[in-house]
């Protein structure tokens, strides 16, 4: 896999079948090695290491319900009173970060709420602070560390 803009973690790797899996340490299991897994597993990794966010309070890939579809978000982070602090949307590195996926990751937060959102594809990381009130989002250099 190809180097991405953030730092180096210590990742488990597993090759069965002639397929390489990555450790996931929110699933506490293997999963298989996919572009997109790449970067989810070193923002994770990110967010745990750098950011400080406790390992409790980050969720990865769970199912919820858009306009009566399903979807699947990347990562979540929960404050401690159960909302939502951040979602952060995870892309393969040959996905360029366009106008569409900001779409998507608010979409998912009409029914999340979340404070802060991230974009990243591994290379290009994107923050930003919503602004309920006029409904809108602020683009910011980072997302605040764990306090």
């Amino acid at each position: 896999m190809q180097p991405l803009n953030f730092p180096k973690f210590p990742f488990r790797f597993k090759n069965s079948e002639n397929k390489i899996s990555i450790f996931d340490v929110i699933r506490k299991r293997f999963v298989i090695l996919q572009p997109e897994e790449w970067v989810r597993q070193h923002c994770v990794h990110y967010l745990m290491n750098e950011k400080k966010y406790p390992i409790s309070h980050i969720n990865v890939e769970k199912e919820l319900l858009i306009n009566g579809l399903k979807k699947r978000y990347d990562i979540v982070i929960f404050n401690n009173d159960g909302s939502i602090l951040l979602i952060v949307e995870c892309k393969a590195p040959s996905i360029s970060i366009s106008q569409n996926t900001f779409d998507q990751i608010a979409r998912y937060n009409l029914s999340l709420n979340a404070t802060y959102l991230m974009v990243t594809n591994g290379i290009n990381h994107y923050y930003c602070q919503m602004d309920f009130k006029n409904e809108r989002y602020l683009f910011l250099e980072d997302i605040p560390d764990y306090c």
